[in-house]
């Protein structure tokens, strides 16, 4: 990495220390190998105009060096016989006067995000004793894999979605080939490798997804044997009844059968409360807070029955406790004959005289392999979908890539004299429902320490003195049922775009006010509010002031779920999968994620997402051998 970058990560952070500053750039550099081209020049681009303003800050004209090599002191920089370096006053003192300026504000905090990832701990995360080996998969890398192979069913996706729809088409008798992108994680690897590694080897492009907008939503995606079950939180909701009743009356989707189905689902991953003696001082805390108010909250429904609370369901649990589908749908699969083949990128989906008959799938060495099937079933998720389907020339529905809803996120900590040590207990352990007739619902989440997208406040000393204080922060997070104002467009590596829709900029507005609240109820001495311009409050009536005196260009906002970029319904003119899960001018062809999804789920969507995939599978094998 360039001298240039190092001062920038130096000064962002507000180290000193020459080894640690080499170890984040370092550590830095490997992460943005694993970004697309045009993050990877945005970042190292950010960290250059950083350093250029830090050193001419802190460093203008000077002639040479002192007398007898000593030391000249030049507008807060000192050169020591030697290049210029940037004394720690002045250099905070540019900080400032950049994260001051109106249009670089934002810019900064989503630089900061890659170089607070790279900062983090660089051993592996302690793991509690215990845990399950890893469940028996038949998976076979593309590159073991022939150049031609016939079956009845091939799977694109072997997550949520996708590995309930395997498993259903192998119970009824198909041969059934899955493909993955991504690779197989052993829980061998999860134990030992550190949090860093992990995200960027379990997220799409090292988890750099950004839809872009104002503001902008940083979106990660998961990827992986498993798809983005391998690295949520484990929380699990039952889909709301208002949400399956909008479904079925203004969208014409049938969900009778969705009770026995989403039963299903909680019995496949042992779907059940958490014990709240486990679930940490983040979620004490967040149940203390609720209590005080009168408001109603308890520990979440997850699927991870063993949990011991090591606090890394964001890259995997290091114990297997979670029952992400690699341990149970998709072994289920490949006890009934399913095989998954992984590191398999689908190019196309074949189609012949109106029907699918296969896929053309990519290794990761550049070669090709070509499955012929009947029966395709595409699992890819909400943001790769429509641009497999544009690029199989099926993408001419007007409503494909439009109508997306992200579930926008916000987060804010709250500042305690106890230490908190937010990242020891369950990721995701409490939830808080009292807003969320309004549309906002409250959780308790803390993530793997160094990998939260909250972004702490300030630059240089200032930010050190925030990581320095992580023990004693609190996290809560909100996420928004939002109207479907975002795109995926293109037919490539997809451009993500979304239109934060005024009454959602409330929502959000009222997510950072209610968790305050919260805070603010359990004992926080204050509330990091998220927001660049107006970092902390004291009291809530402060946080008020702040959040309404906020743009919504300046509100800070990730999403986890998209969902709905491929929706489903009975009016052709705006729905390209009809409510079958069948895709609309061409047979054979499914779709089983959450991109089928009529509308934002209003909860975590992975039952949802799961009940789906086993009523689009269903329908698909009494119409196909019928």
């Amino acid at each position: 990495m360039a001298v240039a970058d190092r001062t920038a990560v130096g000064a962002l952070l507000g180290i000193d220390e020459p080894a640690e500053v080499a170890r984040v750039a370092n550590r830095l550099d490997t992460l943005l190998r694993d970004m697309p081209a045009t993050r990877r020049l945005g970042v190292r681009a950010g960290l250059g105009a950083v350093s250029v303003a830090v050193r001419a800050g802190g460093a203008v004209r000077a002639g040479g060096t002192g007398p007898a090599g000593g030391a000249v002191r030049v507008g807060g920089a000192e050169r020591v016989g030697g290049p210029w370096r940037p004394a720690p006053v002045g250099r905070d003192a540019v900080l400032r006067r950049l994260a001051a300026h109106p249009g670089l504000a934002g810019p900064l905090d989503l630089l900061k995000m890659p170089v607070l990832l790279a900062a983090g701990p660089s051993g592996p995360a302690p793991v509690p004793a215990g845990g399950r080996a890893d469940a028996e998969l038949d998976c076979v890398p593309s590159f073991d894999w022939p150049a031609r192979w016939r079956t009845d069913a091939v799977v694109i996706g072997s997550g949520a979605g996708g590995a309930m729809a395997a498993r259903t088409l192998a119970r009824a008798g198909l041969d059934v080939v899955v493909l993955e992108e991504g690779r197989r994680h052993t829980v061998a690897e999860l134990r030992t490798g550190n949090p860093m590694d992990r995200f960027r080897s379990m997220y799409r492009d090292a988890g750099s997804t950004v839809a872009l907008g104002r503001p902008p939503v940083v979106l990660p995606v998961g990827r992986g044997v498993g798809g983005t079950t391998l690295v949520n939180s484990g929380t699990c909701f039952r889909t709301p009844d208002r949400v399956l009743a909008r479904w079925e009356s203004e969208h014409g989707v049938p969900t009778d059968r969705y009770a026995e189905l989403l039963d299903e689902v909680e019995r496949t991953l042992a779907v059940a409360p958490h014990p709240e003696h486990s679930i940490g001082n983040n979620g004490l805390i967040a149940l203390r807070g609720a209590r005080e108010l009168g408001w109603a909250a308890a520990p979440l429904r997850r699927n991870a029955t063993g949990c011991a609370g090591s606090g890394q369901c964001a890259v995997g649990c290091p114990r297997n406790a979670k029952n992400a589908v690699h341990l149970n749908a998709l072994p289920q699969a490949c006890a009934d004959g399913a095989c998954i083949v992984t590191e398999a990128r689908v190019l196309r989906v074949l189609v012949e005289h109106g029907r699918a008959a296969g896929v053309l799938a990519r290794r990761p060495d550049g070669s090709s392999f070509t499955l012929r099937a009947p029966l395709v079933v595409v699992a890819a998720g909400a943001t790769e979908t429509p641009p497999l389907l544009r690029r199989s020339g099926l993408g001419r529905h007007p409503g494909l890539g439009r109508g997306m809803a992200v579930h926008p996120a916000t987060s804010v900590a709250g500042r305690f004299d106890e230490p908190v040590v937010a990242w020891r207990g369950v990721m995701q352990s409490v939830g808080v429902e009292e807003l969320h007739d309004q549309g906002v619902l409250i959780e308790a989440t803390a993530a793997p320490k160094g990998l939260s997208t909250f972004v702490l406040p300030g630059l240089g000393a200032t930010l050190a003195g925030w990581r320095g204080a992580g023990e004693h922060l609190a996290f809560l997070g909100a996420m928004i049922a939002d109207q479907p104002s975002g795109r995926v467009r293109g037919s490539g590596s997809p451009v993500l775009t979304y239109r934060l829709a005024r009454p959602d900029a409330v929502k959000l507005r009222t997510a950072i006010v209610g968790m305050g609240r919260i805070l603010f109820a359990a004992g926080a001495r204050q509330v990091l509010t998220g927001l660049t311009a107006r970092p902390t409050a004291d009291t809530p009536g402060e946080l008020v002031d702040i959040v309404a005196a906020t743009p919504t260009s300046a509100l800070h906002v990730a999403a986890f779920h998209p969902t709905g970029s491929a929706r489903m319904g009975a009016d052709a003119r705006h729905a390209p999968v009809d409510p079958r899960g069948a895709l609309r001018g061409v047979d054979g062809l499914y779709l089983a994620d959450a991109s089928l999804l009529p509308t934002c789920p209003e909860v975590n969507p992975q039952l949802t997402i799961m009940a789906a995939a086993l009523a689009v599978a269903g329908n698909a094998v009494r119409r196909e051998s019928g």
